[in-house]
């Protein structure tokens, strides 16, 4: 039986979602906790990879498993949460068709940068701090240039796996917030260090450091050398993770998040 589980965590300990040799990543203890809690090997597979540092409110991962005799999903749920570290937490866990995938299913994924603009002693893992206000309304005709469908080559990491730079952006703007903003991107796909490179190179117009026509320039060149130099991790969250309708039917999803695809 295959299964969807939607999960949370505070990536500041971990060297991404991947698994890697010798270090610690967030695929690494899940399918070590599941592997634990359902007596046989586990390996699962997310809806995308999350760089080191990075968060996510709402991640999506899929895997293979025949539960035991008198294991509900309830159970497995609530076992599985008292094995993973605090610092992980698994949501909802719900059974899926067999082929079901939970990145090449995903409709659209969404990602929010939070950048702190008065002090705040609790925030430092999940924003960046700026002493100073950026010009949000400059930030914002630059992002509009990002809706639609690019090639992303000038807002990628060098040597990425990448077969194409491809990616449909459907949403890309800054929001005021209480004592800070947040940048909202929502898109079909993401290429390697983008958010990221896209956050640091429109922080660098909100400092005045470059015109938002110069950011179009920069995206039209497909050269990654022109761009800034990347956003630290610690603000950047995975909030958003959606599916077609019929791969949710039944499921109650946690309130407060649209997990289905209305593109």
């Amino acid at each position: 039986m295959r299964y969807f589980l939607h999960l949370a965590y505070d990536g500041t300990q971990y060297h991404g979602w991947q698994i890697q040799p010798r270090t610690l990543t967030v695929q690494q203890e899940l399918d070590r906790c599941l592997s634990q809690v359902l007596r046989q090997p586990v390996y699962s597979l997310g809806s995308g990879r999350t760089d080191s540092g990075v968060h996510a409110s709402h991640q999506v991962a899929h895997f293979d498993a025949d539960l035991p005799e008198g294991l509900d999903l309830p159970t497995l749920l609530y076992r599985l949460n008292r094995a993973l570290p605090r610092d992980i937490r698994a949501q909802v866990l719900h059974p899926v068709p067999d082929k079901a995938h939970a990145r090449f299913d995903a409709t659209a994924r969404t990602y929010e940068y939070h950048v702190r603009l008065t002090p705040d002693p609790f925030a430092p893992n999940f924003s960046l701090y700026l002493d100073r206000a950026p010009d949000v309304a400059a930030m914002n005709e630059a992002a509009s240039m990002l809706l639609g469908t690019h090639d992303f080559t000038s807002f990628s990491k060098v040597k990425g796996s990448e077969k194409h730079y491809l990616c449909t952006c459907f949403e890309a703007g800054w929001h005021e917030v209480p004592g800070g903003l947040v940048f909202r991107i929502r898109a079909n796909r993401f290429v390697r260090g983008m958010v990221r490179l896209v956050v640091g190179t429109l922080l660098t117009v909100g400092r005045g450091k470059m015109s938002p026509q110069e950011f179009g320039e920069i995206f039209r060149s497909l050269n990654r050398v022109h761009a800034s130099g990347a956003a630290l991790a610690n603000g950047l969250f995975l909030c958003r993770v959606e599916y077609p309708a019929e791969l949710l039917q039944d499921v109650a999803l946690p309130a407060g998040l649209p997990y289905f695809s209305r593109v």
